[in-house]
This record gives C-alpha cells, sequence and structure tokens, in this order.
C-alpha cells in the first residue's frame, strides 16, 4: 500500500520541489496540507491533489491516513513540529536546517527514538547517482588515502556585490533567531558538509571559518569560507555563497592515488558530471538534469527505509552533526579559533 504524506508548510520549497516529487514518487500519496493560512492550505492541497487541508499541525497528524510528515515550516519551528509528529506516531522528513539549536536536535533525535518513528534530514545530494558512486569508489580505496576534499558553491549575479539572498526565500530569512543564525551555511553551506562526509565516509571534527558576517552590523553571512579535519584524517575546505557568480557548484576529492570531479553536481537538481582519474582506471559519467529527480529518490528512500525498518540515508545524527557544525563555523568566526566538534549522540 502507499505510504501517506502530509505537508508541514506550504511555502516554496515543497511547492515547487517536494510535493511535485511525491506525486511521482512510487508507493507514494499526497494526503494533507497544513498552512496556518486558509487560503494557502487550500491552494496547495488543490494543486498537488492532497485528500484534506488543515490549519490546525494538531489535526493533520490525527489524520490517521498519514504516515509521513515532511516539515518545511520556518527553521525555528522545525523542533516543535517533530516533536508532535513523532508523539502522533509519524514518521518524519524534516528539511535542513534540522533546528535552530544543538539542544532541539537531541531532543528530536530523542522523541523519535522513544515513540519509535523514523526521523529523517533532506540532505538530498546523498541520492544523486554521481556522489553515490563518488562514496562508492572513495570508500572502496579507488583513490587510495584520501588527502582532501574541495567544494565551491556559488549562487550569486555578475556585477551584483553581495546577491540578493532573499530572492525566492520568506521574510524570516532575515531574523537570526528564525533562520538560525546564519544565512549561506544554513542555505547551501550544510548540503555540502554533509555530502563531503557522505562521500568520504567521514565525519568533522575540527572546523575553521571565515564569513562576512557573524557581526553586529551584519548578522548572517553571503559568503562563508571553512577548513575542516575529518575524522579519518582527511582535510577539506568549503566556500559557498551569493557572493559567488555563476551558479558554481563544483567538489573534488584527491587521494593517493588519483581524483574524483563532481562538476555542476551539487545543486538540489540533477545534472552534471563526475570524472574519475586513477591508478585503478579512468571513468567519466554525465547526467541530465531533473529538477524533481533527487525530491523523488530521497521520498522513495525514506519509504524504504521505513518499509525495510532501517536508518534513513540521512538520519536524525547526520542533521544533528550538521547544526554542530554551523555551530562551530559561528563560533570559529567570533573567536577566530579552530573549534572541534565532538560526538553527542551515537
Amino acid at each position: 500500500m502507499a505510504i501517506g504524506w502530509g505537508f508541514i508548510g506550504a511555502g516554496n520549497y515543497p511547492n515547487s520541489r517536494i510535493a511535485p516529487a511525491a506525486a511521482l514518487a512510487e508507493d507514494t500519496a499526497i494526503i494533507a496540507s497544513y498552512s496556518r493560512d486558509r487560503g494557502r492550505a487550500d491552494e496547495f492541497a488543490s494543486k498537488h491533489g492532497a485528500l484534506a487541508a488543515y490549519t490546525s499541525v494538531e489535526e493533520l497528524l490525527a489524520d490517521s491516513r498519514v504516515d509521513v510528515a515532511f516539515v518545511a515550516s520556518p527553521n525555528n519551528l522545525h523542533a516543535t513540529h517533530v516533536k508532535l509528529a513523532a508523539k502522533a506516531g509519524k514518521h518524519v522528513l524534516v528539511e535542513k536546517p534540522m533546528a535552530t539549536t544543538v539542544n532541539d536536535c537531541i531532543e528530536m533525535v530523542k522523541a523519535c527514538k522513544a515513540d519509535g518513528v523514523k526521523l529523517g534530514v533532506g540532505f538530498q545530494l546523498r541520492y544523486h547517482p554521481g556522489h553515490v558512486e563518488a562514496s562508492r569508489l572513495v570508500r572502496e580505496g579507488g583513490l587510495g588515502v584520501v588527502a582532501l576534499a574541495q567544494v565551491l558553491l556559488g549562487s550569486g549575479v555578475r556585477g551584483q556585490l553581495k546577491g540578493d539572498p532573499r530572492t525566492g526565500l520568506r521574510g524570516w530569512w532575515e531574523s537570526p533567531e528564525m533562520v538560525g543564525n546564519s544565512r549561506s551555511m544554513i542555505g547551501t553551506g550544510v548540503h555540502c558538509v554533509d555530502d563531503l562526509e557522505f562521500i568520504l565516509g567521514q565525519t568533522v571534527v575540527e572546523v575553521a571559518a571565515i564569513t562576512d558576517g557573524q557581526t553586529a552590523e551584519t548578522p548572517l553571512e553571503n559568503l562563508v569560507s571553512l577548513s575542516l579535519m575529518f575524522s579519518g584524517g582527511a582535510i577539506g575546505t568549503m566556500c559557498c555563497g551569493s557572493r559567488i557568480p555563476d551558479a558554481i557548484n563544483d567538489l573534488t576529492v584527491y587521494g593517493s592515488d588519483g581524483r574524483i570531479l563532481l562538476k555542476n553536481a551539487a545543486s538540489p537538481s540533477l545534472g552534471g558530471s563526475l570524472e574519475v582519474t586513477s591508478e585503478t582506471g579512468n571513468s567519466e559519467a554525465s547526467y541530465e538534469p531533473d529538477p524533481l529527480a533527487l525530491a523523488k529518490w530521497q521520498i522513495e528512500g525514506f519509504n524504504e527505509a521505513i518499509s525495510r525498518d532501517e536508518d534513513p540515508r540521512a538520519s536524525g545524527l547526520d542533521g544533528l552533526r550538521s547544526v554542530q557544525i554551523t555551530d562551530a563555523m559561528i563560533e570559529s568566526v567570533r573567536t577566530k579559533r579552530t573549534v572541534r566538534v565532538e560526538p553527542i549522540l551515537t
């Protein structure tokens, strides 16, 4: 039988990406939508064929046809909505960032575990076939010993000094408290760092950061650069933001026996190419653009985790660590020091 999905949040991303992908996903039914605004809830339900529209989260979660709650409310509400969903016995896929504080993330993980439901986080790059292949090659030793991993992701416009971070975003993205005291890192950087962890099979243990924000005058950054130390000894760099023009999104991994280049393949849409140059063999692959493919595979993967009683590919622990790394970035910028990232839950 199809797994029923309820949407908590009817904003641009669920409206343009996740709900259309859910309509294409196997064994998936769009059951319900929620928005505080009745008109938005009804419009979302009508557009995507949902069976019900609610202006109360509790009413959506009381709908017995809903098996999964997709949480895409403002960042500062994620923890509340995830814990409500867990208490109602619903599995949860929450958009990144998982929450705005580490303590909230811990409570979310514990709540979902206590109530026996799955908790996944929307890191869809883990479903890109180029990234999956890169991860396989690295973990099986195809590059030898990995030394360096680099990712660059830009979303700016030529001739525009800082870009316009509000383009396509709701106004709450201008509120440090609501968004999580970061903009570029939370908007795109967390995808990049999670992707590096996924490909390398290593976790971030140290962060050194420089941004153009995190000050009283400019609390939210438009450009961030990170130096990273990974648990297996690899070193990483990540740079992202709206001041980098031309929508660049490249990732490179260097090992003792070769390198992997993922070119234009670090965006939420399928596309780009994979180039492997290694002592164990050379190969190339390209991927046709598809704005819904990664979201569709993410939904199907989450459904599969439920059916098989397995952890989602991007779990609550991955989401928790991502918020820890963001906090470490902010602390590093303010103290001008390298910050350790210690495991909290296992």
